[in-house]
């Protein structure tokens, strides 16, 4: 078919032929970047063109360090290899009253809370001591925490009415936990508000982290600064304060000397005597009952103002610690400054020295056994042991007078005049004197005695008379 007989569109079949239409003038292209697209303008208005963002490239890391040089490379490297030698130290056996404390208490199970100055390297004693040991050391700082940290966040579940509400554990505990074993290390506790502390104390006590309970083999130290030394500082509430056996952590100069040269003391857990465990847990209740039978005042003590409440003070749970600590160390057979260290950070100075003071008197010899044997008598050589025997040697006698008796213990005076101070013998040799009946016959060894005994009544008088003279001019 022709092609001028073809049928329109529908869409033009009606309307009038248009004359061709006039070329227009070629577009200007718009070029953002080389690689955009070039849009044509036909008509105006004119359409602005969509602006293409140019692809960012990343420069890989072993283009950076090319384009640096492999000069600056090798300067970190060469930094990293004195960084790792000034690392590298070693350590010794020392004796070190402080660390052997610490670790006596760790051995113990007991929480130990170590008070310094900061700075002082108790962070660094921490992990020193965990690396000893072989324990995975985790640091939880307190004062960043909330306390449900510690007391852990609710978690609803299907049917709350049914099954509670548990408190679910944060990561650290839950990871202690799965170790099995472990030091926990709380620092910066002075800085921790009183509703974290709140928060702590069953932690600190029964290991209880929400509704998880630690494993016996997890270890809690903690460490503080003194208030005055703080950031924003709080005093330790009473409660938690009574958990924890303080130790003051103090610098040695010759142990930091020694140390920043590479060498540093050694930690170690106490050698327990397995054939001395049996003595030292009766020796340790000996010493705590006798003194408390004796002293009910300081059975519980709370002291009366805010500061000394955030420390070690008197109660029955710190004198179990203090009964732990001294089985410990009869065990482990360690010095008395240690165990002085560990019974005074348990109950406090006051209470802690009168126990060490009936620690002493233990060891004293029996009254009876010094009667029966005058001349093998073998007496302390400190004045205030010595005195505490030749005043159980005349309380002996008093209780059951008999001559034989009245004899041996003028026998014993009269040894103790030979090996010590003669003053120590006045006030015994008086009181037992005092006891003679009137068939005893005068023993031959007194005479060795008048002297001194005399000698001390006409001192006592004089030091009475002039407390006389200088009584009515005070």
């Amino acid at each position: 078919m022709p092609a001028s007989v073809l049928p329109a569109s529908p869409s033009t079949a009606l309307l009038p032929a248009s004359p061709p239409a006039p070329t227009p003038p070629a577009p200007t292209p718009l070029t953002s970047t080389p690689s955009a697209t070039t849009v044509p303008v036909t008509t105006p208005p004119v359409t602005t063109p969509p602006v293409t963002t140019p692809p960012v490239t990343t420069v890989p890391p072993s283009a950076a360090a090319a384009s640096s040089g492999p000069a600056h490379a090798s300067r970190l490297d060469v930094a990293a290899d004195l960084l790792a030698l000034l690392r590298d130290t070693d350590t010794e056996p020392r004796a070190d009253t402080q660390l052997e404390a610490l670790t006596l208490a760790v051995a113990a199970d007991l929480p130990v809370l170590l008070w310094g100055e900061p700075g002082i390297g108790k962070t660094a004693a921490l992990e020193q001591l965990a690396a000893t040991l072989d324990l995975p050391l985790t640091t939880v700082i307190a004062s960043v925490h909330e306390p449900s940290d510690f007391s852990g966040l609710p978690v609803v579940g299907d049917d709350p009415a049914v099954q509670g509400v548990p408190m679910a554990p944060p990561d650290w505990a839950v990871r202690l936990a799965g170790t099995g074993r472990g030091l926990l290390f709380l620092d910066e506790l002075s800085t921790a508000p009183p509703a974290v502390q709140a928060a702590l104390l069953r932690l600190v006590l029964e290991r209880r982290v929400g509704a998880l309970r630690l494993p016996p083999g997890v270890r809690i130290v903690a460490a503080a600064n003194p208030r005055s030394s703080a950031a924003d500082g709080w005093e330790l509430s009473a409660p938690l304060a009574n958990r924890f056996v303080h130790l003051q952590w103090v610098h040695d100069h010759d142990v930091v000397v020694r140390g920043l040269g590479g060498t540093w003391p050694r930690a170690s857990l106490p050698r327990l005597d397995p054939a001395r465990l049996p003595e030292a847990v009766t020796f340790a209740r000996r010493a705590v009952c006798g003194l408390l039978a004796a002293r009910p005042a300081l059975v519980h003590r709370l002291p009366g103002n805010e500061v000394r409440r955030g420390g070690a003070w008197p109660s029955p749970r710190s004198w179990e610690m203090a009964l732990r600590l001294t089985a410990f160390a009869t065990a482990a057979n360690t010095s008395r400054e240690v165990l002085s260290m560990l019974v005074r950070g348990a109950v406090g100075d006051g209470p802690g020295l009168e126990l060490l003071a009936g620690l002493d008197r233990m060891d004293l010899p029996d009254p009876e056994t010094l009667l029966a044997d005058p001349a093998a008598a073998g007496l302390p050589e400190r004045g205030d042991l010595r005195q505490a025997v030749l005043d159980g040697v005349v309380e002996a006698v008093r209780k059951r007078p008999e001559k034989a008796r009245w004899d041996a213990a003028w026998a014993v005076l009269v040894r103790a005049l030979e090996t010590g101070a003669p003053d120590l013998v006045v006030v015994p040799a008086s009181t037992l004197a005092a006891l003679r009946r009137e068939d005893w016959d005068v023993p031959a060894s007194i005479e060795r005695l008048a002297g001194v005994v005399s000698l001390g009544g006409r001192a006592d008088r004089a030091a009475a008379r002039a407390a006389a003279v200088a009584g009515p001019g005070r």
